[in-house]
C-alpha cells in the first residue's frame, strides 16, 4: 500500500512539472545577441546615412547603428590615430586611399555616390547671386570648406575653372558648417553640395553652376581592418550600395557612382 501511494505521489509530480514546463514563457534565444556598428561618415552624408541607419537597424534586429559625421579629413586622421570604426565613407578617394594605404581597410573600397557643388545663399537670394563668378564681388560675404577638406578641394578646382579667386571671410572643416554660416545669416552665400541644399529646403536658395560639372566628388566606403564587427559591416556596405540605398541615395541628390 505505502509503495502504491509513493508511485501516486511520484506520476502527480511529474504531472505538475509538464503542466509548470507548458505554461513557461519561452527561453530568450542566445543568438539574440545585441550589436553596436560604428560608422564614421562624411558631414554631407548625415541626412541619407541616418536613414540608411535607421533601415539597416530595422532588417538587423538587436543591431544599433552609430554614426560619426565630420569632414573625410578629420574623419581620416582619427581612424589612422586608431579611433575604433567598423566602416568608413568619404567624401572623395583622397582621404580614403590614406586609409588604405595605412593598412586599415579590409579589401577594397567600393564607390557608392557622386556629388557636385552648388552656391547656397540666404532663401530668395537677396544678393541676386547668379554665377560663381559673383561670389568674388567686394562686400559678398562668403564661406567656403578648407582645401584640406573634399568640398574645399572641390572649391579649388572650379575657381580654376572659372578663372576667379574666391577671398572667403572663413574656411570651414566641414560641409554643414559652411552650411550652418548660411542658415545662420553669417555669410551671404557658401560653397555647398547640391545635396545639403536639397536637405536644407527653404532654409536656402541654391544656385547651381556650370563650373560644377569640372569637380565631381566620387564617394567610396570601406570596411575597416579592426573591425569588431567585421560581418556586420560588409552587411552594412552591401545595404549601401544596394538598389535601395542608391535610392536612397539618388532621392537627396546624390548621382550615381561611376561605371
Amino acid at each position: 500500500m505505502l509503495l502504491c501511494r509513493l508511485g501516486l505521489l511520484a506520476t502527480a509530480g511529474l504531472l505538475l512539472a509538464g503542466c509548470a514546463d507548458a505554461s513557461a514563457p519561452p527561453a530568450s534565444p542566445s543568438e539574440a545577441k545585441e550589436h553596436e556598428l560604428t560608422v564614421f561618415a562624411a558631414a554631407s552624408l548625415s541626412t541619407t546615412f541616418t536613414e540608411l541607419g535607421r533601415q539597416f537597424e530595422a532588417a538587423h534586429p538587436g543591431t544599433t547603428v552609430t554614426f560619426s559625421f565630420a569632414g573625410s579629413s578629420d574623419l581620416a586622421a582619427q581612424i589612422l590615430q586608431g579611433a575604433p570604426a567598423d566602416v568608413f565613407a568619404a567624401a572623395d578617394q583622397k582621404n580614403m586611399a590614406k586609409v588604405g594605404d595605412a593598412g586599415l581597410t579590409a579589401g577594397e573600397p567600393v564607390a557608392f555616390a557622386t556629388n557636385v557643388l552648388e552656391i547656397a545663399t540666404a532663401p530668395g537670394n537677396p544678393e541676386g547671386i547668379t554665377s560663381l563668378a559673383d561670389l568674388a564681388r567686394p562686400g559678398l560675404d562668403v564661406v567656403v570648406c578648407a582645401e584640406q577638406v573634399p568640398c574645399g578641394a572641390a572649391t579649388t578646382k572650379v575657381e580654376e575653372a572659372a578663372g576667379i579667386d574666391l577671398t572667403p571671410v572663413s574656411e570651414e572643416n566641414s560641409v554643414t558648417d559652411v552650411l550652418a554660416r548660411v542658415t545662420s545669416g553669417e555669410a551671404d552665400a557658401g560653397l555647398v553640395y547640391v545635396t545639403d541644399v536639397t536637405a536644407a529646403g527653404s532654409a536656402v536658395t541654391g544656385v547651381p553652376f556650370p563650373e560644377s560639372a569640372r569637380a565631381v566628388n566620387t564617394y567610396p566606403v570601406a570596411t575597416l581592418k579592426d573591425s569588431a564587427e567585421a560581418d556586420l559591416g560588409r552587411e552594412f556596405v552591401r545595404y549601401v550600395t544596394s538598389p535601395e540605398g542608391r535610392g536612397v541615395l539618388r532621392a537627396a541628390g546624390f548621382g550615381a557612382p561611376p561605371s
